[in-house]
């Protein structure tokens, strides 16, 4: 306890921030918890869900709060029995979102290896019961790399195809950190894998824009960052976001470096140099921050 609470003393003033309004945090958290549904914004603690709240904005956790896999990063909880599908989930968020009048939302999930189609149809089934009731709503979704843990490789591009035809607005998956840290910070994910996944999108619709996020702070170099941005490019990686690494608990890996407001400002020019056309890059910008956004 004393290393923890060490650890948050030792927090850069710019990553602290205030949690929000009260009102704000209860009136998005009740509708969420009626409905027994979940977001990222509470499982991965994001520090910015009370100014995400306060605009009535949440990012939906699909298919339960546990995931299969155990990345050395992420709060979420980790296990190998996930809880069962709720066939009444993607109507549930589809209520919320019409409660929330959302314009924009987005889809997120665990990684479900235990399940057939990796949660694809998930995605899908959500996305369309938002249309039913919200047909102006758009949608975009960040994905796990539906790469069962079966091994059925060649199916990887059919659940992609999937969520592909189902025409999100814009289709994230994360390659998190740099090629040499995938191992301790992503296990059971692969960099090249990833790459991959939004090369895939492409080559399914073109139009559809395709997005990908990296945490700086766990011990990349300069040079290999560089080479990540390039990587994402040529699979033509369209928008992107840059954000600090926070440690969500002792257990977690610890921070290497806490990178500066003015660093992310160099991190973000040389993403917009190398054809990035969607750019968000600060210490506490996530995947979903002002996803909405131009």
């Amino acid at each position: 306890m004393v290393q923890a609470r060490s650890e948050l003393a030792a927090l850069p003033p710019w990553l602290r921030r205030p949690i929000g309004k009260a009102s704000e945090l209860s009136t998005v958290q009740r509708i969420i918890r009626q409905r027994n549904i979940h977001t990222i914004c509470e499982e991965g603690r994001c520090p910015n869900r009370g100014e995400c709240y306060g605009q009535g904005t949440a990012t939906f956790l699909l298919m339960g709060p546990t995931c299969t896999r155990s990345c050395g990063f992420c709060q979420v909880d980790k296990g190998h029995a996930p809880m069962p599908l709720d066939p009444t989930e993607p109507q549930k968020v589809a209520e919320a979102v019409q409660l929330l009048n959302l314009r924009y939302v987005v889809l997120t999930a665990v990684a479900r290896d235990d399940l057939p189609d990796g949660g694809a149809g998930v995605f899908v089934a959500t996305m369309k019961a938002i249309r039913a009731v919200n047909p102006h709503t758009e949608i975009e979704v960040l994905t796990p790399d539906f790469w069962s843990g079966l091994g059925y490789e060649a199916a990887q591009g059919d659940r992609i195809a999937q969520v592909v035809a189902a025409q999100p607005a814009c289709y994230n998956h994360n390659l998190e950190t740099v090629a040499r840290l995938q191992g301790p910070v992503r296990r059971g994910a692969k960099y090249d894998r990833s790459l991959a996944v939004l090369a895939t999108v492409k080559q399914i619709n073109p139009a559809i824009p395709t997005k990908s996020g990296l945490m700086l702070g766990l011990g990349e170099t300069e040079p290999e960052i560089e080479q990540t941005l390039q990587d994402l490019r040529a699979v033509g990686c369209d928008r992107l976001t840059l954000g600090q690494y926070l440690r969500p608990s002792l257990a977690h890996l610890p921070v290497v470096k806490y990178w500066t407001p003015a660093e992310f400002d160099h991190w973000g020019e040389r993403a917009r140099s190398l054809g990035f056309t969607h750019v968000r890059s600060g210490p506490l910008v996530r995947s979903s921050y002002h996803a909405g956004e131009p």
